[in-house]
């Protein structure tokens, strides 16, 4: 008889997991607060988020936006990163972080990840600065801070701008500072899956208040600062926060410290116990990091280790035993669609502009490591992590259970 739930054997977990978003009274008293007011739009609440996140983050500045995507864009932006630039991003991340570069028209270029951390390899960096680089966007990917000693100082070397995408770096700390207030600018996501949300909306973190004001004045159709409403110095867009967004997200800044910590605790309990399983390696800790987010938590299944079984066919049983999780990105970035289109005329820019005068052939881009990855990965999501000690064995459990009985996979 079969011992996997895959298989017809009994199922380990029937319980669900804790569910996201969490909210309660809170919520609901900022919200009518806001309802009531008659002031919905960019006020208030938008200015006092703004101070409190950036705040939390160790940054002087913050300027709220719609989303991540929009956070990024604004960012290259003021950053001056435009027609002809070069950008070097990690192909393991959401596609927002290559086409933010193609939005402001420049070339995304890819440089590969570490297999330890799924964060971008600061000498694959090196190795990718050209003569038309003009700016690094590290990601922080699940939470866990890139190398930012490494990063920082190459930028400073090559004279480059540093974009940190933060948009899974709520609280997540690089030498005790915040993730997204290192490098020149960082940009935030706070759309429904995220560890603070308000189903969607995004900021920018600088230190600079000349960026901050660039930024404000391109979120904010073009405005200047302290200039009259109907003028318009810059070629800016309606990218601005509501009050009823900046409302919830308040609330939800009050319990993202706890919950930090809980994931963090249930994230070592289980680094703990799958290190000692054969095939399976959690991601590495770093000493440099004091306070790590985990949106995600995840890890690599090394199918070598089991012939016969692939990763997928170990997702598809850990999900019949009651343990959601997924391989996360299918293939890199660069294996998209929209990368792998070619032609030539305004259709197809940035990369048929003439303004770049090189030939971008994403075809010929080759990410051993990132496309390793997209094979091994396993993804716990973070609401996995705000369970109990009891959750967390079963998550230990099922996976002993596949492992000890993985013949029935193949």
């Amino acid at each position: 008889m079969s011992k996997l739930a895959v298989n017809g054997g009994k199922k380990l977990r029937t319980k669900a997991f804790p569910t996201w978003p969490v909210h309660d009274q809170r919520e609901k008293k900022a919200l009518n607060e806001v309802l009531e007011s008659g002031n919905w739009w960019y006020g208030e609440k938008v200015k006092e988020f703004e101070q409190k996140f950036a705040a939390y983050q160790n940054a002087k500045y913050g300027i709220t936006t719609t989303n991540g995507t929009a956070a990024l864009e604004i960012a290259l932006i003021a950053a001056g990163v435009g027609a002809g630039d070069e950008v070097i991003v990690p192909p393991y991340t959401f596609v927002a972080t290559a086409t933010a570069v193609l939005k402001v028209n420049a070339i995304p270029v890819f440089a590969d990840i570490q297999p330890d951390t799924f964060n971008i390899d600061p000498q694959r960096i090196r190795e990718t600065i050209a003569e038309k680089t003009k700016a690094i966007v590290p990601v922080h990917f699940a939470g866990l801070p890139a190398d930012m000693d490494e990063i920082t100082a190459i930028a400073d070397q090559h004279h480059l701008t540093v974009i940190e995408d933060a948009a899974h770096g709520w609280g997540s700390k690089w030498r005790n500072r915040g993730v997204g207030a290192i490098g020149d600018l960082g940009g935030f996501s706070f759309q429904m899956s995220k560890n603070i949300t308000a189903g969607e909306g995004g900021i920018i973190l600088t230190n600079s208040e000349e960026l901050a004001d660039t930024c404000r004045s391109y979120s904010n159709c073009g405005r200047g600062k302290d200039k009259p409403w109907y003028e318009h110095y810059l070629l800016g867009g309606n990218y601005r926060m509501t009050e009823f967004q900046a409302a919830i997200l308040l609330a939800q800044l009050t319990r993202l410290d706890d919950q930090v910590t809980r994931r963090q605790e249930n994230a070592r309990k289980l680094d703990q116990a799958l290190s000692e399983f054969p095939g399976i390696e959690p991601l590495k800790n770093d000493p440099r990091v004091p306070r790590r987010s985990y949106h995600l938590y995840c890890f690599r299944y090394l199918a070598e280790q089991f012939p016969g079984v692939p990763r997928d066919r170990f997702i598809k049983a850990l999900n019949a035993e009651g343990i959601p999780c997924s391989g996360g990105y299918p293939h890199p970035l660069y294996k998209n669609p929209l990368f792998q289109r070619k032609g030539s005329g305004p259709k197809f820019c940035p990369l048929s502009c003439p303004y770049y005068g090189k030939t971008a052939d994403y075809s010929q881009t080759h990410c051993p490591v990132t496309e390793k990855i997209c094979e091994e990965a396993v993804w716990l999501t973070h609401n996995l992590l705000l369970g109990t000690e009891e959750d967390m064995n079963n998550i230990i459990t099922a996976i002993h259970k596949i492992i000890n009985n993985i013949d029935e996979l193949r």
